[in-house]
């Protein structure tokens, strides 16, 4: 088949990786311009590189609206369009202009986690598995009928950065498998569950910051969604903001006020967490490592030498 590929980052650039590895033809790639936002800039393979790399035809568009876009869609009479981490509305005059529509590569299991960050959004709640759907466009937010999915565990120390890598790698057999099924006839397509939806968006920087009327159960889960190259969450001590690089839920329970610098445990320092931890039912954020602004990273009992005073939200 003749495919058109739309992705940016390092979903798109999988993705036409995989494209050029198979039996099809890749004939043009729609790509976004790089972009400054703080997690555009984190897993930024370049895609417009790949595919000028390998002789394909490149366009760079932040929104697909134009004319000229869609007299060179049409110019390069694309059996299917492949996208992936494409980051605009692709109008139905593209996404329908193939024979077979359009493919778009989704990183979660939907219809759960349309949208944007899913990975740091499904371990931030908890879930127990996170993967990739291959679904037909259509004009709704990823909602689209599914074709594949494929998933993998979520442990107990994982980060998003270990989800993102094993979620990536899922990204390859997928798309060929879909290819595959849709070339020979063989696709068989569901409709997705509209009553399970969920959509989330984008993260920005203001999504790290802790709440310490949160759980620490869920504050854990935050720190290692926010983990290393992301923008690490992060609070203040005496007006100075500190991320937290590395937590754990403490072993015994502690009450009083959220945010509560209280009491060395193991080998990190507990910060009393949850809205009711005043009723001295809920466990504690153990705080582990700690980094400032300047890169410099401390043991919590290093950084917090006396007990008492509070974490917040704000300087």
């Amino acid at each position: 088949m003749r495919v058109v590929m739309f992705g940016y980052q390092t979903w798109g650039h999988r993705t036409l990786q995989a494209l050029l590895e198979s039996d099809h033809e890749v004939v043009l790639v729609v790509t976004h311009p790089r972009s400054e936002h703080v997690y555009e800039r984190i897993w930024d393979d370049s895609v417009a590189e790949l595919a000028e790399k390998h002789g394909v035809p490149v366009l760079l568009r932040n929104r697909p609206d134009d004319a000229e876009l869609l007299e060179t869609i049409k110019a390069a009479a694309p059996d299917i369009i492949v996208a992936n981490n494409w980051r605009t509305w692709l109008p139905p005059e593209i996404f329908d202009l193939p024979p077979h529509g359009t493919l778009n590569v989704h990183d979660s299991l939907l219809p759960a986690y349309a949208g944007f960050s899913p990975i740091i959004w499904a371990l931030v709640n908890g879930e127990e598995r996170v993967g990739v759907t291959a679904h037909r466009m259509d004009g709704e937010l990823d909602a689209g009928d599914v074709l594949l999915q494929r998933s993998v565990p979520v442990g107990p120390d994982d980060t998003a950065t270990d989800l993102f890598h094993r979620t990536c790698d899922l990204i390859a057999p997928l798309v060929h498998e879909s290819l595959d099924l849709i070339a020979s006839g063989r696709a068989e397509w569901t409709p997705q569950d509209r009553s399970r939806a969920s959509f989330f968006h984008k993260r920005s920087v203001e999504d790290s910051r802790i709440d310490w009327t949160w759980p620490a159960e869920d504050l854990e889960r935050l720190v290692r969604a926010q983990s290393d190259p992301y923008p690490n969450a992060f609070t203040y001590h005496r007006g100075e903001r500190i991320r937290i690089v590395s937590a754990a839920v403490s072993q015994a329970r502690y009450g009083g006020t959220p945010g509560r610098i209280f009491i060395r445990e193991g080998d990190g320092v507990v910060i009393v967490a949850g809205a009711d931890a005043r009723g001295g039912h809920r466990k504690g954020l153990l705080v582990r490592t700690v980094r400032t602004d300047d890169g410099t990273e401390y043991a919590a009992g290093d950084w917090f030498r006396a007990m008492g005073g509070y974490l917040t939200t704000r300087p």
